[in-house]
């Protein structure tokens, strides 16, 4: 019986810890929106210097952006590259 208790309890407090442990993955994330060059480079996969500054360029000319997709409107950002970033990228 205290067996079965112990395990019920273990399996609850892993249910309960699971989103707890989701939202605080370690994963590093970039403000797109205010970032430097530099910054994004280095946080997002797959995007170099070059890529960065196209970023940045684009935010420049036409604004901030409204949300994740619009990303790929940068010349040499596709959607796979947006897809593989996702929890990288916050707009805030």
């Amino acid at each position: 019986m205290k067996k079965l208790v112990c395990t019920v309890l273990l399996v609850l407090s892993t249910a309960l810890a699971l989103p707890a442990l989701a939202q605080g993955t370690g994963v590093p994330t970039v403000n797109v929106n205010s970032a430097s060059a530099a910054e994004i480079a280095e946080t997002l996969q797959g995007v170099g210097e070059a890529k960065a500054e196209a970023i940045v360029a684009h935010r420049d000319e036409k604004g901030a952006f409204e949300s994740i997709e619009s990303l790929s409107d940068v010349r040499g950002i596709g959607q796979a590259t947006v897809e593989k970033n996702r929890d990288r990228i916050t707009l805030q």
